[in-house]
């Protein structure tokens, strides 16, 4: 499909940086504003403390691989979810870029507070406890990523419909 061919609203990605995405998570990155310092003797730079990892009361934090198929762009986002109880990381192992669809915690999220993230193959995110958002999106071939949640008592997975869908793309100049 060509964008032109859209009749849905048209969202375009923005690039993930960390005052962007604060209000519905943490980026998980080495990056030069992260606290860091050596360790093992000199070999080994730690990036420390990247995300608050919240596995919710009587919940404890699991680790899992989540394989994702590439989707073809304009994608169209018709639903979203959260988890209410937990916060929910995903650190890509594949080295792929990947979108981030997210809208902040709220009963019922509209088209206007929708916001789209394209992160690098060397970034991560922790969405925070109650963020909407579309599960994963890679981009490119099937992509692989390192997943840590919650695991416990309660239900912990909302979805909904949008009531308006909307198209995501990414600019031509970040493609």
């Amino acid at each position: 499909m060509n964008i032109s061919e859209l009749t849905r609203p048209l969202l375009l990605a923005e690039p993930l940086e960390h005052a962007r995405f604060a209000p519905f998570g943490q980026v998980i990155e080495a990056s030069a504003t992260a606290r860091h310092f050596t360790i093992n003797a000199g070999n080994t730079e730690r990036y420390h403390d990247l995300a608050d990892v919240a596995p919710g009361p009587d919940g404890r934090a699991i680790i899992s691989i989540f394989r994702g198929q590439p989707r073809r762009l304009p994608f169209t986002v018709e639903m979203l979810e959260r988890h209410p109880l937990g916060s929910q990381a995903f650190m890509p192992i594949s080295g792929g870029p990947y979108l981030v669809v997210v809208a902040p915690p709220c009963d019922r999220p509209g088209t206007e507070d929708i916001r789209v993230f394209l992160a690098r193959g060397d970034q991560g995110v922790n969405y925070a406890p109650g963020v909407w958002h579309h599960p994963l999106l890679a981009l490119d071939a099937v992509s692989d990523y390192i997943v840590v949640d919650r695991s416990g008592p309660g239900r912990n997975c909302d979805e909904i419909e949008l009531d308006d869908p909307l198209d995501i793309d990414i600019p031509a100049a970040q493609r």
